[in-house]
């Protein structure tokens, strides 16, 4: 049975055409998936559908068997912007989600801890956001997504503001926390080497719908030797032809 289990969603804003039209899509437990498309190919959409953020117009979503109908505590929500809370230091930051639920317990900032540690920020625990980088405050995101141990993480686009070089460093932070807590995840990125790099997935949407279905076959743990390897870039192309022949995408 899959974790998450998109069977021939769709969904319209009133007045306009579908924005996502009769997907499928299946993601099993502890699976890496991306999806990847134009702006406007209804891919943010389909995430959001995929947290319970919106409901489909048609077809059916299942989060672990049972019909998925809203946000809950086994899902953890990245976004475009980390989203901090000036006010907070980066430790109240990260617990931010157990606190708007009961006052943290020692358990809950120990783990909070632990997450910093992991992400290299445990130093700076007690500093406020203003005090952080574009990708400290990324990372902080990550950790406060992680901290409630979600079973799913969904992502949209969490790195695409920041260089180069930063970003392949948060992609392989983000690898291996997910590996380390068998998290699965659904992560939205415009960026088809990030989605090779990451996934054991990756579909190409265009006009609300999936276009391209493709697995990566590429070995785990990925270093940065796989970015340049003949079959990272094969993929990379396959990926680039499937979203050139899906066109321009819905509005």
């Amino acid at each position: 049975m899959s974790f998450l289990d998109m069977a021939q969603v769709s969904y319209t804003y009133p007045g306009w055409p579908a924005v996502v039209d009769r997907v499928d899509w299946r993601i099993a437990q502890g699976e890496f998936h991306c999806l990847v498309g134009r702006s406007g190919c209804g891919k943010t959409t389909l995430l959001k559908l995929a947290a319970g953020l919106l409901q489909p117009s048609a077809g059916m979503i299942r989060l672990q068997g049972v019909p998925h109908t809203r946000p809950g505590p086994e899902l953890g929500f990245v976004f475009q912007s980390p989203t901090l809370l000036e006010w907070r230091t980066v430790l109240d930051n990260v617990l931010l989600p157990l606190s708007l639920r009961h006052p943290p317990t020692p358990q809950d900032v120990a783990r909070a801890r632990e997450l910093l540690s992991l992400m290299g920020l445990l130093a700076l625990q007690h500093h406020y956001p203003r005090h952080l980088s574009g990708g400290q405050q990324s990372r902080v995101a990550i950790a406060r997504a992680l901290v409630g141990e979600p079973a799913m993480l969904l992502l949209d686009e969490p790195f695409a503001a920041l260089d180069a070089i930063t970003r392949e460093d948060l992609q392989d932070d983000l690898l291996a926390l997910c590996r380390l807590r068998q998290t699965t995840v659904f992560f939205v990125t415009h960026d088809i080497s990030e989605a090779v790099y990451l996934a054991d997935r990756v579909a190409v949407m265009a006009g609300g719908r999936i276009c391209q279905d493709l697995p990566v076959a590429l070995p785990r743990p990925r270093g940065r030797d796989v970015r340049y390897s003949p079959a990272f870039n094969a993929l990379c192309a396959q990926l680039r032809s499937g979203m050139d022949a899906g066109g321009e995408g819905a509005s």
